[in-house]
């Protein structure tokens, strides 16, 4: 190459492009999956689809950039293509959201089946495609203009090869560890788009052109800042308490006369609720509380209980509040969420919570409980792990020989081989007596699983003698709805576990049975009449 700029005298201006591109992709492939939470769930389906169409954009720009470094041997092209990718990366905070928002609102008319699969995917090509294209260019550029000779050639590529595989490396854990916890999704995209730029820049400066394209990148990035640095996911919610960003989670907290709540990444659903007066919640968590009515203990106050997905505590403050000062504890893997806990949720501070994976906890103790309740399923996101014949199995043994599990199922699927029935099956293949029962005004059912026969009898009695007339009338609708599940042959297993497949279906119908009437209208008076109707 004739006339190199001095910043590619040497090829250490080369092997850092190379790191950072990697690095790049990385982190936006992980931005990716944040941005996208929020909407459509961090299921192992949305992931596949995050991890398939960048390795589409990826495969399509390694094509394209050796084709194109062999016509066009100048640099010029290669850089100017990662100042596009660099604006448009700056971008995503700002517009990401809206096209998301926009591309579900299209597909939910269109699409019948695996509606997830498809927004999700649909999603992905439009936002992150095109960015990551541009970045798949480098590698074969970079190897054209790095090989002097065949003589190092073997050496040079390997070189490149290392520098992008390290700024991948480094690329997966800053964002996860550093950036996404400490100053969100939106400001981690501005981060590594920033790099990008500035690697532009550096160069064009160098070779003495690309003024004016540099100078139109700088300030559309600066605009992009102005307007993403501060964006929110939830754009139509104007007064949240808080709004943030761990590990795990996208979290927010809202909060009226009556209730405090917090989401965790899907935006319209209610993780944990603290009453800000005494009261039901209206929630499953009410209906959980017959958990330990229904064990062998004298008197409800007197059990011990473990609570797997503590979340902000909600099913620990209304036990506590209802049948006394009970022993508590509780597992949550988001540290955050117990920070908010204590924060805005007025979580008792003698009950413990031990960051941990559920089922990594009853692995690492051998104390036994009289009430374990599972709360760690959230919309599609069921973990594996937690749905199985052996964790279940592992939850029997923590218990007492009167104990009792309560689990949350949050969806309920119809037809044969649903989520409830695999889920239901699997425990009535571990526990002797298995009842279930709906909450009322929700997709949630209760399942309660035990092996002493007097579960429902021990409930009965202990009801009799509650203090309060609300809980007693609920545990009375509990009793008087109580079904005993009989058990089928729908068995998971750590082996096999397909929970996000039947999370999806669940997802699918309820999807159908919500638009259902808005399709009617779309089919009779197009989108005008849809419009009309939301007003």
């Amino acid at each position: 190459m004739k006339n190199k700029p001095a910043v590619l005298k040497n090829k250490i201006f080369l092997y850092l492009t190379e790191f950072f591109a990697g690095m790049s992709v990385m982190a936006v492939e992980l931005g990716a999956s944040r941005l996208l939470a929020p909407y459509f769930s961090s299921s192992q389906i949305v992931w596949t689809i995050i991890i398939g169409t960048i390795m589409i954009a990826m495969a399509l720009g390694n094509i394209y950039g050796g084709r194109s470094a062999d016509r066009h041997p100048s640099p010029d092209r290669l850089y100017g293509r990662i100042l596009v990718a660099a604006v448009w990366i700056a971008a995503i905070p700002v517009v990401g959201k809206y096209i998301v928002l926009g591309i579900s609102a299209a597909l939910i008319f269109a699409v019948n089946t695996n509606f997830l699969i498809w927004a999700a995917f649909a999603a992905c090509m439009v936002i992150f495609v095109f960015p990551l294209f541009l970045l798949g260019t480098v590698t074969p550029s970079l190897a054209k203009y790095s090989v002097d000779s065949l003589d190092d050639s073997g050496r040079t590529v390997g070189n490149l090869g290392a520098f992008n595989t390290v700024g991948s490396i480094i690329g997966t854990f800053v964002p996860t560890f550093v950036s996404i916890p400490a100053v969100g999704t939106s400001v981690t995209f501005l981060i590594f788009a920033g790099i990008l730029l500035a690697l532009s820049v550096v160069y064009f400066i160098s070779a003495r052109a690309g003024r004016a394209r540099s100078a139109v990148a700088g300030v559309l990035f600066l605009a992009c800042c102005l307007l993403g640095a501060g964006s929110s996911f939830a754009f139509w919610e104007p007064d949240l308490t808080y709004e943030g960003e761990s590990v795990y989670n996208y979290l927010q907290v809202k909060e009226d006369d009556r209730h405090v709540i917090l989401s965790t990444n899907v935006l319209f659903g209610v993780q944990s609720v603290l009453m800000k007066q005494e009261g039901l919640t209206g929630m499953y968590y009410d209906y959980a509380m017959a958990a330990p009515l229904m064990t062998a203990r004298e008197k409800p106050e007197d059990c011990r209980m473990l609570i797997l997905g503590m979340g902000t505590g909600t099913y620990a403050t209304q036990c506590n509040r209802y049948f006394g000062e009970m022993e508590i504890e509780g597992v949550e893997i988001d540290e955050k969420i117990t920070q908010l806990a204590r924060t805005y949720f007025e979580l008792p501070g003698q009950v413990q919570v031990t960051t941990y994976d559920g089922r990594a906890y009853l692995n690492a103790i051998t104390e036994k409980y009289d009430v374990i309740m599972v709360d760690a399923y959230q919309d599609i996101t069921i973990p594996f792990q937690m749905s199985s014949v052996e964790f279940f199995t592992l939850v029997k043994n923590h218990l007492t020989e009167g104990g009792v599990m309560v689990v949350n199922m949050n969806m309920r699927g119809g037809g044969e081989g649903n989520i409830n029935q695999y889920l239901a099956d699997t425990i009535a293949s571990v526990f002797d007596r298995v009842y279930t029962v709906d909450v009322g005004g929700t997709t949630n059912r209760e399942l309660f699983a035990m092996n002493h026969e007097d579960g429902p009898e021990q409930m009965r009695a202990h009801r009799q003698e509650l203090a309060d007339d609300s809980l007693c009338a609920m545990m009375e609708r509990v009793q008087d709805h109580l079904t005993a599940y009989e058990a089928g042959n729908y068995i998971m297993t750590d082996d096999k576990a397909p929970v996000e497949l039947l999370g999806m279906r669940v997802i699918d119908e309820l999807i159908r049975d919500e638009v259902a009437y808005y399709k009617e209208i779309y089919e009779r008076q197009g989108i005008q009449g849809v419009l009309e109707s939301l007003n």
